[in-house]
């Protein structure tokens, strides 16, 4: 009778049989969506409803510095980007072969830290000022005109120069894998230079261009250093006023869905635009495009664009961040070397467990039959868009009430008070570093596994390897490679995280961004330097990993 029974039912024998990889691939992905449902919760929850108040004082100001800095900074990184990328795929000019690498370095400088390099550079008693007066013989600030430095614009050329590389590199890619016959053809139809990038480049190479600038504007919107430094009130910076000054979750929370809305419409608008486009290669053997040679003026000409912002994102924040360093005794400085060790440690660990994450919940999503997991996987990326505050306020509010509730369940069982477990460690600051970059993790986990042909997981599995050996055995050595290649880029960001750091790391516990932080915004720019420098030097890393990756 069983024998029949099971031979009758065996679907739904299989349905109900548990299945580990379906259950951890869930799991995984509701703790990454966790803070997101968190936080819109609280904005429809509030204690005390503030947001007439926001709409009729602040939130007019906060949207619209935002939606300022949003459009000039998307505006002029798709500019630059776009443009360098032309230059130095289509042409050749004196310099371009450093050049198109040293465009990515910027991205190894945080906007923050240059915007602290900038103010000092410009600054009254900085080196151009200072200079003015002593060649013109002024002696103080009213015998001379010059610009304000710490306006929303100076934000935007900061802003501008840390994030055009996202363009840059997409662009560059886009440019380099378009066909050179197009280009003939163009060329011989009578078409100059401007019309073959407008009419034949600037339309093949627009979705990833697209992709770029949608980059940059949710950067843009997650930064808090920069404009916090130039006294930009925007979305973010209301966040930190609105709960940590004035004491309003609610508020912060309607603050934060507002920057949520935002990406959203970003995220939309971007796809949209582009969802009737489809761009093909015609044909398998397609020439690649045949750099041109330029000569005379136009030559110097190109040179001087693509090595501009490279001086203003790069070389200028790291020449004033030397000249301070070396005048600076933070260097042995125990609380220096202490924010090394903390953000080496939290971040080499949310490094690991993103990666190890993206892993388990690609490869479960991949032997799942389920809808729910693979349906799951792709909202899993909202993360990434999540600016670090919004991260933030979702994850420390509900963390704090279960370390709450366990200290009272362990003093109830007669235990001593453990204190705050998660929020009073580092708990907090590393599952924020997790769900804000899983997209990495699991964006890298997914296109390596992709790459291992299947008929290896099956020939281990039909010798008798069960699932998890399969992985370890067969999968692990041969996308070890692209995994470590992750964990760097997911340790970087991590390094260089400020606002959901400057929310959840716990009292007294100081990371390098919080200690560059901390001391540029008191005007001590040379104890800032050394830890500044240490997070350019490990994004270096990054740039000469993203260099390597594409050539």
């Amino acid at each position: 009778m069983s024998e029949q029974t099971s031979q009758i039912f065996p679907p739904r024998a299989s349905k109900l049989r548990f299945d580990p990889w379906s259950v951890g691939a869930a799991a995984i992905a509701a703790l990454v969506l966790l803070p997101i449902l968190a936080v819109i919760w609280f904005a429809l929850t509030p204690t005390e409803n503030i947001w007439p108040h926001l709409m009729r004082t602040t939130l007019p100001r906060y949207l619209s510095n935002t939606a300022f800095l949003m459009v000039l900074v998307g505006f002029f990184t798709a500019a630059i980007g776009t443009g360098s990328a032309w230059l130095v795929v289509m042409y050749r000019f004196p310099g371009r072969g450093w050049l198109q690498w040293a465009l990515l370095m910027p991205l190894a400088v945080p906007a923050y830290v240059g915007a602290y390099a900038l103010v000092d550079f410009l600054e009254y008693a900085g080196p151009v000022q200072t200079s003015l007066r002593e060649v013109f013989g002024w002696q103080t600030s009213r015998d001379y005109w010059f610009p304000n430095i710490r306006t929303r614009e100076a934000a935007v050329v900061v802003l501008t120069a840390a994030l055009y590389p996202y363009v840059y590199i997409l662009a560059r890619a886009a440019f380099r894998e378009q066909s050179g016959t197009a280009y003939e053809v163009a060329r011989a139809l009578g078409a100059g230079p401007f019309a073959r990038f407008w009419r034949v480049g600037l339309p093949l190479a627009r979705p990833a261009i697209a992709a770029g600038v949608a980059v940059v504007m949710m950067e843009t919107v997650n930064d808090f250093g920069t404009v916090d430094y130039f006294a930009v009130q925007t979305l973010t910076t209301g966040i930190f006023s609105v709960w940590l000054q004035g004491g309003n979750l609610g508020g912060a929370a309607q603050l934060a869905t507002c920057v949520l809305g935002l990406i959203v419409i970003l995220v939309t608008l971007e796809k949209l635009g582009r969802r009737r486009s489809r761009f093909f290669n015609t044909g398998r053997g397609a020439r690649p495009v045949t750099p041109v040679e330029m000569q005379g003026w136009v030559a110097w000409l190109s040179t001087a664009l693509c090595l501009f912002p490279f001086l203003v994102g790069f070389v200028l924040p790291v020449a004033v961040l030397f000249r301070h360093a070396f005048n600076a005794a933070q260097w042995v400085d125990t609380g220096l070397w202490r924010a090394i060790f903390h953000t080496i440690t939290v971040g080499g660990v949310a490094a690991a467990l993103t990666v190890a994450a993206g892993v388990f919940m690609v490869y479960g999503v991949r032997l799942s039959r389920k809808k729910l997991p693979r349906l799951l996987m792709p909202v899993t990326a909202i993360g990434y868009a999540a600016p670090g505050a919004v991260l933030g306020l979702g994850i420390l509010v509900p963390l704090a009430a279960l370390d709450n509730q366990v200290a009272d369940l362990v003093v109830w069982f007669g235990g001593a008070d453990p204190g705050l477990i998660m929020t009073g460690s580092a708990g907090a600051l590393t599952l924020a570093y997790v769900v804000r970059f899983f997209a990495i993790g699991q964006g890298a986990a997914d296109a390596a596994l992709g790459r291992v042909s299947p008929s290896l997981p099956m020939a281990a599995r039909s010798l008798g390897r069960s699932s998890g050996g399969t992985l370890w055995a067969v999968h692990m050595p041969l996308v070890r490679a692209s995994l470590g290649s992750a964990l760097l880029l997911v340790f970087v960001d991590c390094v260089k995280e400020l606002p959901a750091t400057l929310l959840l790391r716990p009292f007294s516990y100081e990371t390098l961004a919080t200690r560059v932080h901390a001391k540029a915004s008191l005007e001590n720019i040379t104890d800032a330097a050394p830890a500044a420098l240490m997070i350019t030097l490990v994004g270096l890393c990054a740039v000469a990993l993203l260099a390597r990756a594409n050539r």
